[in-house]
């Protein structure tokens, strides 16, 4: 083959109740060891839930949170205090004082804590109709054996862990019945061996050589030998695990769980393609091309999980992209197009070819039985006949095409190509395209595109009875009571669906204007519509423009689209000017910034200074970056609302698209479109009692192979009481791949004021008290995106947050606080007991909304639910986890259980219950929005430190920071539910 060279602050700060505060003391003092947290007495006198009432001055232009009248009546009673005891302020020498300013010093909080319990089940819910479902559970009977870690270290060192397992899958054929003592060894692939029963020594050293198959039949093999040390490390305790089961101890074992996990993997990993948890194969269904080179595997997720009936292993279908394991020329047609094999290739097209295949891995087909693999790390830029490389140390010359006519009788065809380049930069080789087929089973990892995405859900969308079918068949055909990994340590494995008690909650009414033939509603099988119903709070446009980006759309025909689009808001409860303030302008997407200023400032001109209320904007279907753009502007520049459309719902309208939009555009106006009966009738348990907000949070995470943008932070607050309907939010960049909201909370020094504070908590609260008159005396936080395993962390963090954020408005201002993680990445389904009874089923042959499980399926302690509140349209409905894990408002399981699933029927763009709670799926909303904010130059600038806010204090701090801030968001803008 050919080659060429080639300063920590020490102010106090809040300490979050009992547990906590003992916790954050480990923190900072670092202890050796850990003991109970102290019990801290009751005084009912002072439980830090009484409201200061001339305390002392906050930072200037703090704003003091303060009572004041609302039509739903207060309860006179004090708010209930969690026991845990009363909140306390801690300075780092220990002493314990009022309130007190907070500093946003960093903390560094480890990955888990014995001292921190999450909220403890308060018992099952028992509003709702019984019945029956099924889950993709299956009982995996506790073995009675001990389990045994030993350490693995490997020299010389292998970095692959396919390699880690062929040595010591050869480890075991040359020595299980002898040094083994007959054991089966289960291995993760790195430093961890597990056995059942203990090993004939504690530490062993073997050499083992193993042969490189890739070298082929002519001439030797290369045959390399590896040192393998193998050391006891300790012993799983299956009585800890026992007890956890059972529901007698808080405390999961990581270890023992983690080992029974790896044994039930260990056959599967070699029969089939390991992806994270899940397993694929082109044999388990048939390949689907997805286009591009690209084609769907099936394939199936598995993970042992504990569960109140005991150890559960969750099984489910799987579906990923794979890279086609075509030859390279086919793969590049296949990109380009069939002509691409008789034509020069543009700049345009090396650069996508570089693009796909970089990083991919192919093998050599010139020479006979070897197949020798390597990784593509570019491509030449000449073509294949123009490179020549030297032959030895004269600096001979030779073609490419030359060398590998004369060394392997291989004649290039397609020499106008360039070669691929594999290796590293300083020795790069050569490999003619035609010469190279892609290696099988390589995930694909980047964005697929519009038609990929189409193609893909085509092939993975399933119904429930399919699903459910091709689930029991995995089960039986991994056949784990044949599994020898799993007969070695005794893990029984049952082949049925575990049947599961579920309830299905009432759908609560929705209240409309009282204008409308219908005031009220009840929504049936999780769906309603507007017919004879007007928004109960229809806000007025009187000053709208339209700009028309879509060349495909005459004037006339955008004149009679945003005529029928006026007439129905008019008929939804808006008040909305029929004619336009400037006649609609047309515009080419490349000039979206020139054309939007224009008709911002010629609007203006007309009205004599007064604002445009809102844009609409038809668009192209595909339009490129000119929806985000125009975004963008409006939203951080201009300060305008926008409504876009596009261009296929402007030449065929429906009334019913049309209605969605209305009810978009209403709530970006500041309006609502419905309320809970409930709500206004201040009937929703530990909601209507006393002023709540209610958060909702997401950190959105760039694509993979981004690896320096910001990740995305978004905290959105609802800001009506006792409606709890509209919700404002703010967006901030933060470090990448950070899951924690840094921006919670922070202080800042200001030349003039001193030490200020903000963040997004803190200004959220000062909204709420503008917008109703109330301070909060309650808080609900609905978390999104949370994996378990952060699960310590975020709550650790953010909850001090905002602790933080409530001290800085008022002394001792500490509302009681729930903190609820909200999961959708989870492989849990739920399916009819009996799938011919459609009664217990809706149209789409899934599980009736409002389906709730917080049994059997269910953390053995812990407190959390699998709430199904939407109706399926296509494919398997996935309900929504939600894991309480700090409680201070003691929810009952149905307080908390039927205030989300209400809260699902609130959503304000379409007439349907949706699948998370809406706060939850709002922060989610505003975060994917805030990444049309960041200008092309961020992408290349993230990296560590902590986040900007989207506001003027946010671009204050950024110069500590080494992310960049996304631009401000206009104040209007903050207020209402732009993300919609």
């Amino acid at each position: 083959m050919p080659t060429r060279q080639m300063k920590e602050s020490s102010e106090q700060h809040l300490v979050i109740k009992t547990h906590l505060q003992n916790f954050m003391n480990q923190v900072q003092q670092a202890p050796k060891t850990a003991g109970p947290p102290p019990q801290e007495s009751h005084n009912t006198k002072n439980k830090g839930r009484r409201r200061g009432r001339g305390g002392r001055k906050v930072d200037q232009g703090d704003v003091c949170m303060r009572p004041s009248s609302r039509h739903c009546t207060v309860a006179p009673k004090p708010v209930s205090e969690n026991p845990a005891g009363a909140l306390v302020a801690s300075t780092p020498n220990g002493s314990v004082e009022n309130g007190g300013n907070l500093s946003g010093m960093e903390m560094s909080f480890p990955a888990s804590s014995k001292s921190l319990s999450f909220a403890p089940r308060p018992g099952f819910g028992q509003v709702g109709t019984k019945c029956i479902v099924k889950a993709n559970h299956f009982f995996a009977e506790l073995p009675e054996k001990d389990l045994n870690q030993y350490d693995v270290t490997i020299t010389p060192e292998v970095s692959s862990r396919a390699l880690n397992r062929a040595i010591m899958e050869e480890l075991v054929r040359l020595y299980r019945e002898t040094d083994l003592g007959a054991r089966l060894p289960a291995y993760d692939g790195r430093k961890s061996l597990y056995t059942a029963g203990e090993l004939p020594f504690t530490w062993k050293e073997f050499k083992i050589k193993l042969v490189d198959e890739e070298d082929g039949i002519n001439g030797p093999k290369r045959e390399r030998e590896y040192e393998v040390v193998i050391k006891f490390v300790a012993r799983a305790n299956m009585h800890h695990l026992g007890q956890f089961l059972a529901g007698k101890r808080a405390d999961a074992p990581q270890e023992a769980l983690q080992i029974l996990d790896i044994v039930l993997r260990e056959l599967s990993t070699k029969r089939y393609c390991p992806i994270g948890r899940s397993f694929f194969s082109p044999d388990i269904r048939r390949p689907q091309r997805l286009g591009d080179g690209l084609e769907s595997w099936c394939g199936f997720y598995q993970s042992i999980r504990p569960t109140q009936m005991g150890l559960s292993l969750n099984i489910d279908m799987a579906s990923a992209a794979f890279i086609e394991p075509l030859p390279v020329i086919e793969f590049v047609a296949q990109l380009l197009g069939k002509d691409v094999l008789s034509r020069p290739l543009s700049d345009s097209d090396r650069v996508k070819i570089k693009k796909a295949l970089r990083g991919v891995k192919v093998e050599v087909t010139h020479r006979g039985t070897v197949r020798r693999k390597y990784r593509v790390s570019g491509l030449t830029a000449q073509p294949t006949r123009e490179l020549v490389f030297p032959v030895d140390d004269n600096s001979t010359m030779k073609s490419v095409v030359e060398y590998f006519q004369e060394m392997y009788g291989f004649t290039i065809q397609h020499a106008h190509l360039p070669c691929l380049q594999v290796g590293n930069q300083k020795k790069a080789n050569y490999l003619p395209m035609e010469a190279c087929k892609i290696v099988e089973g390589q995930l694909y990892t980047k964005r697929l595109n519009e038609r990929q995405i189409t193609a893909f859900l085509k092939v993975t969308c399933q119904r429930p009875r399919d699903r459910e079918n091709d689930i029991l068949q995995t089960v039986q055909h991994n056949a784990y009571d044949q599994d020898p990994y799993a007969k070695e340590f005794g893990i029984k494995i049952s082949e049925k669906l575990a049947s599961v008690e579920a309830r299905i909650l009432p759908a609560p009414w929705l209240k409309y204007h009282e204008a409308g033939k219908e005031k009220d509603c009840l929504p049936q099988v999780g769906q309603w519509n507007m017919m004879n119903k007007k928004m109960i709070n229809g806000m007025t446009v009187t000053r709208w423009a339209c700009i028309n980006f879509s060349r495909s759309v005459q004037e006339s025909v955008a004149r009679g689209f945003c005529n029928e689009l006026a007439q129905m808001c008019q008929v939804s409860g808006m008040e909305f000017n029929l004619e336009p303030v400037i006649p609609i302008y047309n515009a080419r997407p490349e000039q979206v910034e020139k054309a939007l200023k224009h008709v911002y400032h010629a609007a203006m001109n007309k009205m004599k200074g007064k604002e445009l209320e809102l844009l609409l904007a038809i668009l192209p279907d595909n339009n490129g970056s000119l929806y985000g753009d125009l975004k963008r502007i409006c939203e951080t520049d201009l300060g305008l609302m926008s409504q876009c459309c596009l261009t296929k719902y402007v030449f065929k309208i429906t009334k019913q698209y049309l209605a969605n939009v209305s009810l978009k555009i209403n709530v970006k106006m500041g309006g609502r479109n419905t309320v809970l009966l409930d709500a206004i009738s201040c009937r929703i348990p530990l909601v209507s009692d006393i002023p709540t907000i209610i958060f909702g949070a997401d950190v959105t995470h760039p694509e993979n192979g981004e690896d320096s943008s910001p990740s995305i932070a978004a905290v959105v607050a609802s800001q009506d009481w006792p409606e709890v309907t509209k919700y404002a939010g703010l967006v901030c960049a933060q470090a990448h791949r950070q899951e924690l909201i840094k921006d919670l909370y922070k202080t800042w020094h200001d030349p003039v004021r001193g030490v200020v504070s903000g963040g997004m908590i803190r200004d959220l609260l000062v909204s709420f008290r503008k917008a109703t008159g109330q301070k909060p005396l309650r808080i609900i936080f609905y978390r999104d995106g949370v994996s378990e395993g952060q699960f310590y962390q975020v709550l650790l963090y953010e909850l001090d947050a905002i602790r933080k954020a409530c001290a800085s408005l008022e002394p001792n201002y500490q509302p009681p606080v729930t903190f609820i993680v909200v999961q959708k990445r989870h492989h849990t389904r739920l399916f009819a007991n009996n799938h011919r009874d459609r009664s217990s089923m809706d149209k789409s042959g899934n599980i009736l909304p409002g389906t709730v499980v917080d049994s059997k399926i269910c953390h053995p302690t812990e407190f959390d639910f699998y709430l199904c509140s939407h109706a399926g349209i296509q494919g398997t409905s996935r309900p929504a986890h939600y894991h309480v894990l700090w409680d201070e408002n003691n929810f009952t399981a149905d307080g908390i259980q039927s205030l989300t699933n209400n809260l699902c029927y609130t959503y304000a763009r379409c007439t349907r219950s949706v699948s998370v709670v809406p706060p939850a799926h709002y922060a989610h909303l505003a975060a994917f929005r805030a990444r049309f904010y960041m200008e092309p130059e961020m992408q290349e600038n993230g990296s560590t430190g902590g986040g900007a806010s989207n506001g003027a204090k946010g671009t204050r701090a950024a110069g500590e920071s080494g992310v960049r801030p996304l631009p401000a968001l206009k104040e209007n803008v903050k207020r209402v539910m732009f993300y919609c």
